[in-house]
């Protein structure tokens, strides 16, 4: 299974509306197929796992990271696939909450007499496969917020932009995230002052992220460097945007915060990383709407400087505690990751 959730990996950022998925099969203790979905429309994972395994997939064990689909969509199929394979037992790591599945593959495997084994590595699964889960349950996507910070918890010295705050094996993590992440999200703020690319810069074999920027008034300028074909740029429902439309920008007209991640939601798009500043990711806060948080601290002292939130005082009994919380080294920056929201699930191991 940990081989499959690599495989899965592969397709992260390029799926949506679909999930990312890996399989792989085993016979005789050796690897014998392998494969991951690469895009909405394009063969399931253990289609290609199949195609690569021929006839050594009959009788073979299948690792799976989501529960095979039993449905008609753009492709056939899975279970059929892998009944039709000779597949002897599949392995699957977590239940698809997609109500056209929803333990329906499972059941129709088993009604075959394949053997199935669910909850391997469950919930590493379902970690990678949030945004899928957010868009398929809460119609919006999975929103991650990502910042920098110095020791004394500064993101920038007053007037500055946002600068350099960690070293560079830690600016690379984060040019990973954008290429695994469907979106990247600023205020207009942050485009008017840093006029930033929300590109990932050079990742190899890396595709950049849909921007997306938040400007209720559409005070983007037309030469931002974020703006290009296919730029969200979210606004009120009564602001001119003809101007952007011109350039190619994709407009999202949202009264709220829950309604332009709900229209986020309608363009496929399930996964947004949050590089918005104080008052952007604020606002986010005070809606209950960041789900995750990936926070690099670098060893720097800065002083006087940007937080990076604001927003009314509140007590520390009001604070709002991270679950499931990861620590790692990043050259000289520590990566601190956990979940604010719990992530989406369709029943567990033990409800099949």
């Amino acid at each position: 299974m940990a081989l499959a959730l690599e495989e899965a990996a592969r397709g992260l950022g390029r799926t949506a509306p679909n999930p990312p998925v890996g399989c792989v099969l085993v016979r005789g203790g050796a690897v014998v197929g392998r494969g991951f979905h690469p895009a909405a429309g394009e063969p399931h994972a253990e289609v290609f796992a199949l195609r690569e395994a021929g006839e050594q997939a009959r009788g073979a064990a299948a690792y799976v990271t989501l529960e095979p689909c039993s449905h008609l969509g753009r492709t056939p199929p899975c279970v059929a696939a892998l009944i039709a394979a000779g597949v002897s037992r599949v392995v699957v790591a977590a239940l698809d909450p997609n109500p056209r599945v929803a333990g329906r593959g499972v059941g129709r495997l088993r009604a075959a007499g394949t053997e199935v084994v669910v909850g391997v590595r469950e919930a590493e699964a379902v970690r990678q496969q949030a945004g899928f889960r957010a868009l398929i349950t809460r119609g919006r996507p999975w929103v991650v917020y990502k910042y920098a910070v110095t020791l004394d918890g500064k993101v920038a010295a007053r007037g500055e932009g946002n600068g350099a705050v960690t070293a560079a094996g830690a600016r690379a993590r984060v040019m990973r995230w954008r290429n695994e992440l469907d979106a990247v999200a600023v205020g207009v703020g942050t485009v008017l002052a840093d006029d930033p690319r929300l590109t990932t810069r050079g990742v190899a074999g890396g595709r950049d992220p849909r921007p997306v920027i938040f400007d209720r008034r559409a005070r983007t300028p037309l030469s931002a460097r974020a703006l290009r074909p296919g730029t969200v740029v979210v606004t009120a429902p009564d602001t001119d945007t003809a101007p952007l439309e011109d350039a190619g920008a994709t407009i999202v007209r949202a009264a709220t915060l829950p309604g332009a991640l709900r229209g986020l939601g309608q363009l496929h798009l399930s996964s947004l990383l949050l590089e918005g500043g104080p008052t952007l990711a604020s606002a986010f806060f005070a809606e209950g709407l960041v789900d995750e948080v990936r926070a690099l601290i670098a060893p720097k002292l800065l002083g006087a400087g940007l937080a990076p939130l604001n927003g009314p005082p509140r007590g520390m009994a009001d604070a709002a505690a991270l679950r499931a919380v990861q620590l790692e080294s990043l050259g000289p920056d520590v990566l601190v990751t956990g979940l604010l929201n719990d992530i989406p699930r369709l029943g567990a191991a033990g409800d099949l």
